[in-house]
């Protein structure tokens, strides 16, 4: 067994994006070489509504996945397929944007507001794929408990059990650890797939090199089969998020991920010109 250790580690920086939501930018466009498949992460927490009431008005997508994890709080959302729910503690929305969408998310105030956006890349093959909407509620996410950790497998697969979710296009497992002070938690990791832990609360460190492992800070991890983590004086919790890196070009501009510059082109000309989505928009009522 080849242990995984730490070859990069990203803080990130303060950002406001949407319509005013206070965030922090973890990934992004400095890190989507060494991240594949994931191109974004975006990080959240606040008790305060004034950072985040304004919300993500309707906007579009192309080329991507969104994968939005709420640890606590409550988001409004609704979308061009005519989806409209909310995400609420321990749920996650997987939106496959594909060929084109439309959708919003508009944060509620909440004693806290506590989560992560994931931007999953779409390989070049699925790029114009039908959009696709799931949303999983926190009672569909199992939770594996064992000696040293708590495990929701919010998606891909652990020890087992099948989790909420599965990439169609994109396999991605993401694990919530809850890791008890003191305790050690490991588990295998693809040789192929890239690896990373982002930390929302508490410190801890790899239990094979002692390297600190602190809140607010992404770690990608290098070769090996399998990952270990040690808590520490206190609980630790944070994401472990997998998936097989793509190796393909990246053309970006704000919402639309492309791969090459004449798609990304191509894709804010529909949109100015109105036939960006392809899929049938749901009829009006009344």
């Amino acid at each position: 067994m080849r242990f995984r250790n730490i070859i990069e580690d990203v803080t990130g920086r303060k950002t406001i994006d949407g319509a005013g939501v206070r965030l922090v930018r973890v990934l992004g466009s400095p890190t989507v070489k060494s991240f594949d498949p994931f191109l974004m992460l975006d990080a959240f927490d606040s008790t305060d509504p004034e950072d985040y009431i304004k919300g993500f008005p309707m906007h579009p997508h192309r080329g991507i996945e969104t994968f939005t994890y709420l640890v606590e709080g409550v988001i409004e959302h609704k979308d061009s397929l005519g989806n409209a729910g909310a995400i609420r503690d321990g749920g996650c929305q997987w939106m496959t944007a594909g060929s084109g969408i439309l959708h919003q998310e508009m944060p509620q105030p909440s004693p806290r507001m506590l989560g992560l956006q994931l931007w999953i890349n779409l390989p070049a093959a699925h790029k114009m794929t039908d959009p696709k909407y799931r949303d999983i509620t926190a009672d569909m996410v199992p939770h594996v408990q064992e000696e040293g950790a708590e495990v929701a497998v919010v998606a891909g697969e652990y020890g087992g059990t099948p989790g909420a979710a599965a990439g169609d296009y994109v396999p991605v497992r993401f694990l919530d650890v809850r890791l008890k002070p003191g305790g050690r938690w490991q588990a295998p990791a693809n040789p192929e797939h890239t690896v990373f832990a982002y930390v929302y609360a508490g410190n801890c460190h790899l239990a094979e090199t002692g390297a600190p492992v602190l809140e607010r800070h992404a770690y990608l991890l290098g070769e090996g089969d399998a990952v270990a983590f040690k808590g520490g004086a206190e609980e630790c919790r944070f994401v472990l998020v997998s998936g097989a890196p793509l190796h393909e070009p990246v053309a970006w501009g704000g919402p639309i991920v492309m791969n090459t510059d004449d798609e990304l082109m191509t894709a804010y000309f529909e949109i100015e010109e109105g036939t960006f989505i392809r899929h049938k928009l749901p009829a009006k009522r009344g």
